[in-house]
C-alpha cells in the first residue's frame, strides 16, 4: 500500500513538473515601421493633385518632383526636406490665362487636408 502511495505521489509530482515547464508565451511585437516626414508628404502630395484632377505625367521620388496636366494646365509640385526633418513642397500650375484659377490654391488646400492640417 505505502509503494502504491508513493508511486502516486511521485506521478503526481513529475505531472506538475511537466506542466509547469508548458507556459505559453506571447510573440514579440514586431515593430511597425513608421513613414518618415518625406514618405508622408510626398503620399499627400501624389494623392491632393488626383483628388483635384489632375493627371500624374511623371514622378521622380528622388529629385522630389511630381508633374502632371488638368486640361490646359500643367502642373508641377516640389518637395523638399529640410534640415529640422520637415518637409518643404511648393506647387505651381500654368497654362493660358484664365484656364484653371485656383487650382494650385485647391492642390494645396488637398495636401493640408491630406496632412491632417
Amino acid at each position: 500500500m505505502i509503494l502504491k502511495s508513493r508511486s502516486w505521489i511521485i506521478f503526481i509530482v513529475l505531472s506538475l513538473v511537466a506542466l509547469a515547464g508548458c507556459a505559453a508565451t506571447e510573440p514579440a511585437p514586431v515593430p511597425v515601421p513608421v513613414p518618415s516626414a518625406f514618405d508622408r508628404s510626398w503620399s499627400a502630395a501624389v494623392s491632393a493633385v488626383q483628388d483635384e484632377g489632375v493627371r500624374i505625367i511623371s514622378e521622380d521620388r528622388g529629385s522630389g518632383v511630381i508633374r502632371g496636366v488638368r486640361n490646359e494646365q500643367e502642373v508641377t509640385l516640389n518637395l523638399r526636406s529640410q534640415a529640422d526633418g520637415s518637409v518643404r513642397i511648393e506647387i505651381g500650375a500654368r497654362g493660358p490665362k484664365g484656364a484653371e484659377p485656383g487650382l494650385a490654391s485647391r492642390i494645396s488646400r488637398a495636401y493640408d487636408r491630406r496632412m491632417g492640417r
